[in-house]
C-alpha cells in the first residue's frame, strides 16, 4: 500500500521530470494557491535536485480573489499589473519552465456580475498575450497539474462526509495521473507512445473535414491543409520533451477558422471564470459563433464569446475516447483539466501554432494566413459521449469512420 506522502512525492517528481522536464541551470515559475504549500515545497525540492537555477512561486488565495470581485471598484477590473506581465515575459525569454497548479472551487465567483469577470479575463489575456505565444508555439516548457482543495472536493463528492472529501479527490487525482502504479514515469512513457500512435495515423490520413453527429450535435469542421495532429509529449525550442497537461488522454489539432458549420451541444458542465456553464448549445456559420444558449451560466458564456473577434471562432479540435480512464471513473470533476480528458472537446479562441506545419517559426500574420484562429482566450468545452459518431472526410470526399459510439473506430 502506497502512502499519501509517497504518492504526493511521486506526483511532484512527475511534474518536474515528465511535466516540465527541468534542465540544469533553468528557471522554474510556479503559480498556485496558498492551499498547496506542501506540494509546492516538494516540487521545489525536486526541481533544485534536478539542477534548477532558481524557483519562483506566485501564490494566490481564493477568498482574497472573491473579495476583490465583491468589493473592488468596477473600473479596476480592466487592470493587470505590468510588473507581472514583465516577469512572465522575461522568464519566458530566459527559457524558464512554468508549472500551474489548479485547485480553485468551480463556483468561486458564482453570483458575481459577469461584466467584472469578463473585464478581468480580457485584461489578463491582453497582458499575457506574448507569454501565451511562447506557450502555444512550444518555445517554452509548461505544465498544468491539479491539487485537491476543500471547496473543489465538496463539489465533486457532495455525498461524502466533509472530512472524507479532500482525501477522496486526492485519490482520484493520483489515479488519473498514474502515481498509484508501480512505475509512474514508465506509465507516462507508455501513454505517450500510445497517443503518438493515434497522432501518426491521423497525420497520415490528412482528413479534409470531420463530421460530428450525436444528440444535439451535427457539426462539420474543416481542417487546414497542412494541419498537424498532436498529443502526449511536446518538444520545446531547445529540443527538450515536456508534457503540458497531466492528466492527458487527448489528441488534437486546429480547425480551419472559417470552416466550421452546424451546431454542437455540451455533454459536461464547463467551469469558467469561477462559474458553472451547463447544458449549452453553440451554432456556427462559416466558422463564426452565431448563437449560444445555456440552461446555466448563459450570460457568462456570452461574455466569453464576446472577449474579442477571435473568441467567436474555434482554436482546437480534440479527440478523446469515451472509454478513457477518466471517463470510466464515472466522476465529474468540474475542472477542464480532467473533464476534457474524459470527452471529445473543442476550444473557443486561439489555436496552437504547432498544429500547422512550420507553425512554430511562423509570424502571427503567417499563422492567420494558414487559417488558424488567434484570440486573447482559449477555453475548452466538452462535447463527447458514448452516442457520438465522427467521420473523417478526405479531400476527394471519401467518408471513413473515425469514432463510433464514442470510441475509436480503427
Amino acid at each position: 500500500m502506497i502512502s499519501f506522502n509517497e504518492k504526493l512525492d511521486r506526483y511532484a517528481e512527475l511534474a518536474v521530470k515528465i511535466g516540465v522536464n527541468i534542465q540544469p541551470n533553468q528557471f522554474l515559475y510556479i503559480s498556485t494557491s496558498i492551499d498547496n504549500v506542501e506540494l509546492v515545497r516538494l516540487i521545489t525540492k525536486k526541481a533544485y535536485e534536478a539542477g534548477a537555477k532558481q524557483v519562483f512561486v506566485d501564490f494566490a488565495d481564493d477568498q482574497i480573489n472573491r473579495l476583490r470581485y465583491e468589493l473592488a471598484p468596477a473600473d479596476s477590473f480592466d487592470f493587470y499589473p505590468h510588473w507581472k506581465t514583465e516577469e512572465r515575459n522575461w522568464l519566458a525569454e530566459q527559457g524558464a519552465a512554468f508549472i500551474s497548479i489548479v485547485s480553485q472551487s468551480p463556483d468561486l465567483l458564482a453570483g458575481i456580475e459577469s461584466s467584472r469577470i469578463s473585464a478581468f479575463q480580457k485584461a489578463t489575456g491582453k497582458a499575457l498575450s506574448k507569454y501565451r505565444e511562447y506557450a502555444q508555439s512550444d518555445k517554452i516548457s509548461w505544465n498544468v497539474i491539479a491539487a485537491s482543495s476543500k471547496d473543489w472536493a465538496a463539489k465533486v463528492f457532495p455525498e461524502l462526509p466533509q472530512d472524507q472529501q479532500v482525501e477522496q479527490l486526492w485519490d482520484a487525482i493520483f489515479k488519473a495521473v498514474r502515481v498509484d502504479v508501480a512505475d509512474p514515469i514508465q506509465a507516462w512513457k507508455t501513454l505517450d507512445e500510445s497517443l503518438h500512435d493515434k497522432v501518426s495515423y491521423l497525420n497520415e490520413k490528412k482528413y479534409h473535414k470531420l463530421h460530428y453527429r450525436a444528440p444535439g450535435t451535427d457539426l462539420t469542421i474543416e481542417l487546414p491543409k497542412n494541419h498537424l495532429w498532436c498529443g502526449g509529449g511536446s518538444i520545446n525550442v531547445n529540443g527538450k520533451e515536456f508534457m503540458a497537461n497531466m492528466p492527458t488522454e487527448e489528441v488534437f489539432t486546429a480547425p480551419y477558422k472559417t470552416g466550421v458549420n452546424g451546431y454542437v451541444s455540451s455533454t459536461k458542465p464547463l467551469s469558467y471564470g469561477g462559474n458553472i456553464i451547463d447544458q449549452f448549445k453553440i451554432t456556427f456559420e462559416n466558422g463564426r459563433i452565431v448563437d449560444v444558449t445555456a440552461e446555466q451560466g448563459e450570460e457568462v458564456l456570452k461574455q466569453l464569446v464576446a472577449t474579442d473577434e477571435g473568441s467567436h471562432y474555434l482554436g482546437e479540435v480534440a479527440l478523446v475516447p469515451h472509454n478513457s480512464p477518466i471517463s470510466q471513473s464515472g466522476l465529474l470533476f468540474y475542472n477542464t483539466l480532467f473533464d476534457e480528458n474524459a470527452s471529445n472537446h473543442l476550444a473557443i479562441g486561439s489555436a496552437y501554432a504547432f498544429n500547422i506545419e512550420g507553425g512554430k517559426t511562423m509570424s502571427r500574420e503567417e499563422i492567420a494566413e494558414n487559417g488558424l484562429n488567434q484570440s486573447l482566450t482559449h477555453v475548452d468545452f466538452m462535447i463527447g459521449s458514448d452516442k457520438m459518431d465522427i467521420d473523417g472526410i478526405t479531400e476527394d470526399n471519401n467518408v471513413e469512420p473515425l469514432f463510433r459510439q464514442g470510441s475509436w473506430a480503427f
